[in-house]
């Protein structure tokens, strides 16, 4: 088992608290990091690109001239691929990107993330985060007593208080610990963990 500091808002060490090797400390696989943050980046691509075939042009009923005697190329229609204003061929058209990788994919992407994440001695566990108002001011003097820049902070139950007071601070990001994923953890710098929230993952990813 692992150990990592418990910290207060004021920067004070306060305990400590025990996570699991194969969580916080397993070889980090990152061919395995690759798929998941490919597959995240791939489901939210809208796919809502289109162009026209030559059927959806409007226009082109009419043969342009006749087909011989001219002197001209012989032409079907003013909606042609190689004349301007035609149909587009092999233009892209709407389509879902999403994919899935397997289960134990993530989970094991996910694991090497975090590992990652206190290899580098970039996660921070807090006891709390106590506020009673919405106060920006505040809860950027925090991040500055732990000199934090880009940080994602991952809670263990909904904070309106909290997540209204870092939503005007560039590079912070709230969010619950059943949406942690590998890009938000590759994306921000650092990792802030309530004590709370540490056990909610660990119990999630060894299950």
């Amino acid at each position: 088992m692992s150990v990592l500091s418990v910290f207060d808002i004021e920067k004070n060490k306060v305990s400590e608290i025990e996570v699991s090797d194969s969580v916080f400390d397993t070889t980090v696989k990152e061919h395995l990091i690759y798929e998941v943050v490919r597959m995240q980046l791939a489901n939210r691509r809208q796919g809502t690109a289109s162009t026209k075939r030559r059927g959806e042009v409007r226009g082109g009923g009419k043969k342009p001239w006749r087909q011989k005697g001219t002197g001209r190329a012989r032409v079907g229609t003013i909606r042609s691929p190689i004349w301007r204003g035609g149909g587009i061929v092999f233009g892209p058209h709407p389509r879902d990107y999403s994919y899935k990788v397997p289960k134990k994919v993530r989970k094991s992407a996910l694991k090497s993330a975090l590992s990652m994440k206190v290899q580098a001695d970039k996660v921070l566990v807090l006891q709390d985060f106590p506020m009673e108002e919405i106060k920006t001011k505040k809860f950027q003097e925090v991040l500055d007593r732990f000199e934090l820049g880009s940080v994602l902070f991952v809670l263990d139950r909904e904070n309106p208080v909290l997540e209204k007071s870092s939503r005007n601070i560039k590079d912070v990001k709230m969010m619950r610990s059943e949406g942690i994923n590998v890009f938000d953890l590759l994306k921000y710098d650092s990792l802030v963990m309530l004590e709370p929230s540490v056990k909610m993952v660990e119990r999630a990813l060894l299950s």
